[in-house]
């Protein structure tokens, strides 16, 4: 890890007169720190390493020269880690473009189902196998749903997210639903908007109760297995009373499962999945002060009619906040169900085209650019242009990685 500095972070000067501070400045002046004093996973470590050596010359790159005026530019790679707040713009592009032709000229909801928070402890430890069974039984909820209330088989696109405003830990997933479906005899589309403009896909607080129970046997199944681990807070859940009485207190809880109204269309789920998608932790742009120790940013208060505000941490406990949302290696954060799943998913599309009357996917409009990433993430992979003239740049020369200690 890059090693701290002594006094505040300099802050680059944006046009306009800006200050900017980066999540990468927080990590280069007290990663060091926070690492001697904090245990950290290797996924972990290796988020700090990424970010704080994202372009910079640690990791190469290329000296280019614009073939119009001359003016000459370094820019360095990027870590490409999906935890990184400036590497998403380009990885985001990507998979939306791919996306669009998984679209339906139909409605869709958007459903979001919340772990209740006493189940922290446990997500802490046993990310791999809790957030996956979130996906799971989310999933099998709403596809109950459609098949035995409505004869349905639906689309649905699945976001992981693990954080709430401030950072701390509030695990959640967000779920894209097609306002229709298939019929068990793949015959017709049904749809499922229901007329009178209805704000929900199916009754919110019976999906909820279904939503609670499958979730509490999937999770018991995983103790019956001996799959689950207990460190620190969750070290008394391994004894059978304290875990009996969180089953207790989560059974007769209510979990939170929230719908919103339907999207008027395709073009509407493109712009929402370009906000939601590849999505980290805290976006660059909600930072306000970096130094003295300490770490300052903005933050939606929606206990309190969606105030803006501001909280100041300690650049560790920022850290640790952070950290907690470093989802375990090659965990899939996005996934498919339904018709939109990998097996028979093209023949399951084309045919719900040819029922709806739609031929291949029309363009849709662009995502919307994410004002958190840095110019050269949104234009990755395009002919770079020169900042002062507007002229090709034309690469002359590439640059080694500087490589340096970073234990």
């Amino acid at each position: 890890m890059v090693a701290p500095l002594s006094v505040a972070v300099a802050a680059a000067v944006e046009p306009g007169g800006r200050t900017a501070f980066e999540v990468a400045d927080v990590v280069r002046a007290y990663g060091a720190d926070f690492l001697r004093t904090h245990p950290t996973s290797r996924a972990q470590r290796r988020v700090l390493r990424a970010i704080a050596c994202c372009r910079t010359a640690a990791l190469g790159g290329h000296r280019e020269v614009c073939e119009d005026c001359g003016q000459p530019r370094i820019t360095y790679n990027s870590c490409h880690n999906r935890h990184c707040p400036k590497c998403q713009g380009a990885q985001r592009a990507k998979w939306l473009a791919a996306e669009q032709a998984l679209l339906l000229p139909v409605p869709y909801f958007h459903v979001v189902f919340t772990l209740p928070h006493q189940l922290n402890p446990l997500l802490r430890t046993n990310p791999r196998w809790l957030y996956a069974l979130l996906f799971r039984t989310a999933a099998a909820t709403l596809q109950h749903f459609a098949r035995r209330r409505r004869g349905v088989e639906i689309g649905i696109t699945m976001v992981l997210h693990t954080w709430g405003q401030t950072l701390t830990e509030h695990v959640h997933v967000h779920c894209v639903v097609t306002g229709g479906g298939l019929t068990r005899d793949r015959t017709r589309w049904k749809s499922l908007v229901r007329k009178g403009g209805r704000p929900f896909l199916f009754p919110v607080k019976v999906l909820s109760r279904r939503f609670r129970d499958a979730y509490l046997a999937g999770l018991e199944r995983l103790r019956a297995r001996h799959q689950l681990l207990y460190v620190g807070d969750s070290i008394p859940l391994a004894a059978p009373a304290p875990w009996e009485d969180l089953a207790a207190t989560l059974r007769y809880a209510k979990w939170v499962v929230y719908a919103k109204a339907p999207f008027g269309g395709p073009q509407q789920v493109l712009k929402y999945l370009s906000r939601y998608t590849h999505r980290v932790a805290i976006a660059n742009s909600r930072l306000t002060f970096v130094g003295d120790g300490r770490v300052r940013f903005r933050y939606v208060d929606y206990a309190d009619q969606r105030t803006d505000k501001d909280m100041t941490l300690t650049a560790t406990e920022f850290l640790r906040r952070f950290l907690l949302h470093v989802v375990p290696a090659g965990f899939m954060r996005i996934r498919h169900y339904g018709l939109l799943a990998n097996c028979k998913r093209a023949a399951k599309l084309a045919r719900c085209r040819e029922l709806l009357g739609a031929g291949p996917t029309a363009a849709l409009p662009a995502p919307v650019a994410d004002a958190s990433a840095p110019p050269a993430a949104a234009s990755e992979g395009a002919a770079a242009r020169c900042p002062r003239c507007g002229g090709l740049m034309r690469v002359v020369e590439i640059l080694a990685p500087q490589r340096h200690d970073t234990s």
